[in-house]
């Protein structure tokens, strides 16, 4: 990771800044530490409705005029939801760059959540909802949390329930904000060619006057799994299927080693070991991938194919002999060099995205308190052993650990 430059207010909101005099696009944005597992049970969703709602009006703002600020001057402006975050995000010409960091200050501290918006916006998640159950690559994705979570809070749907999502109003909005917001648990993060000293000057006149919030915001660790085999009849004509389980946290030193072994198995390259010996090799599938998702406390790992019914119970059994393979047979000498060359290539190439690396910086000093230097992942993956490997496949790629959700046609 280059060099880069952190700042903390007195109200506990820190600053990120890193300088890349080469470009003249600025990214900047809030990251809070605040996402759908922060919801309680009758707050299901309002985590991704205030990230809409944020758009809808301020004290001075209303929605046209937060839409309308920087698409004048060819900027976007976006935001998005997850587990445990929430993100507003910028990215225009550096020489508008304060435009941005006002109205990203006002529309993440100052919304008011007008009622007409909220009812209009209401049919719109609602719309979003739809729009995913009609995609069962993704609607998958969504019910697998389920299945690994249960009912604990990161198994809920991030959109929420259609009853919850109808059921919200201006008060309850206020409430989560209020039950939730903490600024030491918020940070603003920038990459840009501005010196950090103008970013400095724009946080001291924006965020300096915000008032502190602070005091504990305890999650409720996930400790309780159960494997489970599900099967859903669908109106598809394709067959999906999920099959994974709970994985390491995000400050387990295991992370990076089980990053690797999840990037050989079904990482981005054509040449991971399920598209080769699925798709490559038998043609059944079109996609085939592994993920690797870590949270606070748990993490979460995952296979996803699509292929013809028929063909569904041939591809467990090609994905579980794969699986086998990792955890009896370690890998040779080349083929571990292979690996690690990849992904310090896969992660280096990532770097190369300005507005990415602004909100990998963000991320991870929520989660870690500070960014690890690329250097240093490196070092951790030039340090993996293949009995390593094998160890962490034997603990999470057993057959016997790995729940299964399966979508077929009717």
């Amino acid at each position: 990771m280059p060099d880069y430059d952190l700042h903390e207010l007195p109200n506990g909101i820190r600053v990120l800044h890193k300088q890349v005099l080469h470009t003249k696009i600025a990214h900047c944005g809030f990251m809070l530490d605040i996402g759908s597992r922060d919801e309680k049970t009758h707050q299901l969703g309002l985590a991704h409705f205030w990230e809409h709602m944020a758009f809808k009006g301020t004290e001075k703002r209303r929605s046209f005029h937060i839409l309308n600020r920087l698409e004048t001057v060819g900027g976007e402006l976006n935001a998005y939801t997850t587990k445990e975050k929430i993100c507003f995000y910028a990215s225009l010409l550096s020489t508008h760059f304060e435009r941005a960091f006002e109205l990203l200050t006002d529309l993440t501290f100052n919304s008011i959540f007008p009622e007409r918006e909220i009812e209009k916006e209401r049919t719109v998640i609602l719309e979003e909802m739809s729009m995913y159950q009609d995609a069962p690559e993704d609607a998958i994705v969504d019910d697998f949390d389920g299945v690994i979570f249960g009912d604990h809070a990161l198994g809920h749907n991030i959109l929420g329930t259609r009853q919850s999502v109808s059921s919200f109003q201006q008060p309850d909005f206020r409430q989560f904000l209020a039950e939730n917001v903490r600024t030491d648990r918020l940070v603003f993060s920038s990459v840009s060619n501005l010196p950090f000293k103008e970013v400095l000057r724009l946080a001291e006149k924006y965020l300096a006057p915000l008032p502190s919030r602070l005091g504990e915001r305890p999650r409720t660790p996930f400790n309780h799994y159960q494997r489970l085999e599900q099967l859903e009849r669908r109106p598809i004509t394709q067959a999906h299927c999920l099959i994974g389980g709970p994985a390491y946290a995000i400050q387990d030193e295991r992370r990076i080693p089980f990053f690797m072994l999840s990037n050989i198995l079904g990482g981005p390259g054509m040449n991971s070991r399920l598209n080769l010996g699925v798709r490559e090799k038998y043609g059944l599938v079109y996609t085939i991938d592994a993920t690797y998702s870590p949270y606070t406390d748990t993490g979460l790992f995952g296979i996803y194919f699509g292929t013809e019914k028929n063909q569904v119970k041939r591809t467990i059994s090609l994905i579980n002999r794969e699986l086998r393979i990792l955890r009896e047979k370690p890998l040779g000498s080349l083929q571990l060099h292979t690996a690690k060359e990849q992904l310090m290539g896969q992660l280096a190439m990532a770097e190369e995205s300005n507005g990415g690396l602004m909100q990998l910086l963000a991320k991870s000093t929520l989660d870690i308190g500070r960014v690890e230097p690329l250097t240093e992942i490196f070092d951790r993956i030039k340090r993996i052993t293949a009995s390593e490997l094998c160890e962490l496949a034997n603990d999470v790629l057993r057959e016997d650990n790995l729940s299964v959700l399966q979508y077929v046609p009717e």
